[in-house]
């Protein structure tokens, strides 16, 4: 497929798509589609918007934008969850929802994701949309312009930071004069953003950057008892380890906070132990979006998820009855539900 932008994608089109393509007799009709306003599943949809948005029709293209940027998030959550999905249609969708965190989720943590795609994410996203980024730790042994992008990101916060290696480069001391005083009160900006890596990147205050150097020759024992007593960024930090008795040991920390935690139960790589932890704890699961994020969570156990299930509002129930992200059982008893409060 060659696109407006002159660009080569091999893009095959899926048959069913084909077929429906085929049905279009004229310019009116594929202006139709490229308007949503033709019946089609989402994943078919999104599959012509993306071949309209590559072709060399300047008005399909313009309205197959317009329609990808309004899309529901139901619908661009069911694509960007597709085991097949090709990596181009994630990069587009990617580009133009970057911070919308309901439909980023599946798409970062879908196979199929490419690095060009991970680096624009990296670059531009902000909050859990580049903690999740941050987390692919595959991709950022693989690429150090991976974190290097994240590292430069101005939205990192510095537990992001330090936990990707950042270390300030000691710069020198110069004796001030009366006569360079006042040329020092407007410094220039390289001056004041040194760093090891390219960039203008903020410079690491000594006590948060001396909790990273510890961290990394940590004996075990001594994690669990940081992770059980340390403050935010040693929580953010010892989260991430490896290890199940330490991050399992920061959700046992009596200064977690309840915002903390359901950033634990939406992160769909949490392990099962923390996931365990928190649908037991009866004070978290009081939360409505902590029921929520156990519910949509792969490792919850089913019993506990089915049982959360009862406290959903209808909208919720009609989400995840259209949902392709979650256990067959939980779909199939959503709409149980749904039909049992229609009688």
């Amino acid at each position: 497929m060659k696109t407006h932008d002159e660009k080569n994608i091999k893009f095959k089109v899926p048959g069913d798509v084909a077929r429906i393509m085929k049905q279009w007799g004229g310019h009116s009709v594929r202006l139709a589609a490229a308007r949503g306003a033709l019946p089609m599943s989402g994943p078919n949809l999104v599959t012509v918007l993306f071949i309209f948005y590559h072709g060399e029709d300047k008005e399909l293209r313009e309205e197959a934008l317009k329609t990808l940027k309004d899309l529901s998030p139901s619908i661009l959550k069911t694509v960007c969850g597709q085991a097949d999905v090709h990596p181009e249609v994630l990069d587009l969708l990617a580009r133009l929802h970057y911070k919308n965190m309901e439909v980023m989720e599946p798409l970062l943590t879908n196979r199929m994701v490419g690095l060009k795609t991970l680096m624009f994410v990296a670059e531009h996203a902000s909050g859990d949309v580049l903690d999740l980024v941050a987390s692919n730790d595959t991709a950022i042994r693989q690429a150090k312009a991976l974190r290097i992008l994240i590292i430069n990101n101005p939205h990192a916060d510095k537990a992001l930071k330090i936990r990707l290696g950042w270390k300030e480069e000691p710069q020198e001391e110069k004796q001030v004069t009366p006569e360079s005083k006042k040329e020092e009160e407007i410094p220039a900006v390289e001056e004041n953003q040194q760093s090891v890596f390219e960039g203008e990147i903020e410079d690491l205050d000594a006590e948060t950057l001396s909790k990273y150097q510890q961290l990394i020759d940590m004996p075990v024992a001594e994690k669990i008892k940081m992770a059980l007593t340390g403050d935010k960024e040693w929580r953010s930090l010892l989260i991430r380890e490896s290890n199940k008795m330490v991050n399992s040991a920061v959700l046992k920390n009596p200064r977690i906070t309840e915002a903390e935690v359901l950033m634990v139960a939406k992160n769909r790589t949490s392990n099962e132990e923390l996931i365990r932890m928190i649908a037991l704890n009866r004070e978290w699961v009081k939360n409505y979006e902590m029921k929520k994020a156990l519910i949509e969570h792969p490792r919850t156990p089913l019993q506990q998820a089915m049982r959360f299930m009862t406290f959903l509002s209808e909208k919720d129930l009609k989400n995840l009855a259209k949902s392709r992200n979650i256990p067959q059982v939980i779909v199939n008893n959503a709409r149980r539900m749904l039909m049992t409060r229609k009688h």
